[in-house]
């Protein structure tokens, strides 16, 4: 008998506790579609951003002129008040009686106020005007822009 001789056997286990399934592929799947999924909603998310801040910059510029108008109209009105206030100081000089002071100073006054008022009342009106031509497109364009990102 030779002692020197190992005999080999292999004997394959078989594991009762593991059945063998397709878990790693759909996780793999998933994760693939949650991975387009994301860059999906990046996409969605990255137009929307665009045109959100396109939205702003052109209701900034509109904003923007909306403003001047309205400085050039007060830049206005105060030149009209100055040139009423010089006028009046003018006739100030020719007065020779009270009585003709107090017919000038009232009327002036008179006068001022109503313009005070009328130009009140145009500057409010230019104010309401450039904040709806600000608002409108910005108000309209973030809906839609939602609406699409949703």
């Amino acid at each position: 008998m030779d002692t020197n001789k190992t005999t080999n056997k292999t004997t394959t286990t078989k594991s009762a506790s593991v059945p063998r399934t397709d878990a790693p592929n759909a996780f793999s799947e998933m994760a693939e579609m949650s991975a387009m999924q994301s860059q999906e909603a990046y996409k969605k998310m990255s137009a929307a951003s665009t045109e959100t801040a396109d939205l702003i910059k052109n209701s900034s510029a509109t904003a923007l002129k909306g403003l001047q108008d309205y400085n050039n109209k007060f830049l206005e009105f105060a030149h009209t008040n100055s040139n009423a206030a010089f006028g009046f100081m003018q006739k100030l000089h020719d007065v020779k009686s009270p009585t003709d002071f107090m017919e000038l100073s009232t009327e002036h006054a008179r006068t001022q106020t109503q313009t005070l008022a009328e130009q009140a009342k145009v500057l409010a009106e230019l104010v309401q005007k450039i904040a709806l031509a600000g608002a409108k497109p910005l108000q309209e364009g973030l809906g839609k822009v939602l609406n699409r990102a949703a």
